[in-house]
């Protein structure tokens, strides 16, 4: 079943355009969404929910509609757009009271666990906090309604190493128990540790779609000496760029049968890097 299906989405501005982004979501698993800055990650993230105002395009949570069923929708959806910045001199404990009367499955266990497993003092107000607190307050918010569906904006920016890998072991619990999670991140590292698929888009239209292992496993890098590179070898290298000692180049898996040159395992910032590189 999708939990979120997104058809032939689009948004032109004057310098930019959102080409017809078309995604679904598989329930219980974790999606990767990746792409350098401006590609259109937040665009396409905010028109899910008309926060921008899609030219064209469907889209659909669990089966219905979103501006027909908007209010009915969002109460299996939590959405952490940044951290908490509204009510600066409010404690947390009240801007928590406010924001649970609009949830009917407000679970104020799972509040209080997550309140303690991200070290939030809710006698604090948002502007005491750092901001990697405030995005750890706006994931306990989004985390305390039981939603089916978490749709989250660089969840892990401005977090520590450690505080990382905790919410990481979050969303792999999380994902246990059924619930779905969108994510948009520049820290390929951590999709690495929890993404089951990805989502790369490039210049506003989607570049891969499908299962993160095998996207990273269809591609080799290459380490390479100036002289290495030679005509008959061109047409197969990706984004080739200096490195320390001579250059790097990206490969899909299937050609390196045909170049007699040792080839490397990829990571995914290794791809991203390079695939970037080629229009450079």
């Amino acid at each position: 079943m999708s939990i979120l299906e997104v058809t032939k989405l689009k948004k032109k501005y004057p310098s930019f355009e959102l080409g017809e982004i078309s995604f679904s979501l598989e329930e219980g698993k974790i999606t990767g969404f990746i792409g350098r800055n401006g590609a259109g990650k937040s665009t396409t993230l905010k028109a899910l929910f008309n926060y921008v105002h899609p030219d064209s395009g469907e889209i659909a949570f669990l089966g219905k509609r979103f501006l027909e069923h908007e209010l009915e929708i969002k109460q299996d959806v939590g959405l952490v757009f940044g951290g908490i910045n509204y009510y600066s001199k409010k404690k947390i404990k009240t801007i928590t009271s406010i924001n649970k009367l609009f949830f009917k499955d407000w679970d104020d266990n799972a509040y209080r666990e997550y309140m303690k497993l991200f070290c939030l003092d809710e006698n604090k107000t948002p502007s005491e906090l750092s901001e990697g607190m405030k995005v750890k307050f706006a994931l306990v918010l989004a985390l305390s309604h039981n939603a089916k569906l978490l749709i989250l904006d660089e969840p892990t920016s401005g977090l520590d190493p450690v505080s990382r890998d905790e919410l990481l072991d979050v969303f792999n619990n999380l994902c246990e128990k059924g619930i779905t999670i969108l994510f948009s991140t520049h820290i390929t590292s951590d999709l690495e540790k929890c993404a089951d698929n990805i989502i790369y888009i490039k210049n506003g239209k989607i570049l891969e779609n499908g299962n993160m292992k095998e996207f990273v496993t269809s591609y080799k890098i290459l380490n390479l000496k100036e002289e290495q590179i030679t005509e008959e070898i061109k047409p197969y290298l990706i984004g080739c760029k200096r490195a320390k000692e001579g250059y790097t180049a990206l490969i899909k898996e299937e050609y390196t049968k045909n170049i007699n040159i040792p080839a490397m395992e990829a990571d995914l910032e290794a791809i991203m890097i390079h695939m970037e590189k080629e229009e450079m």
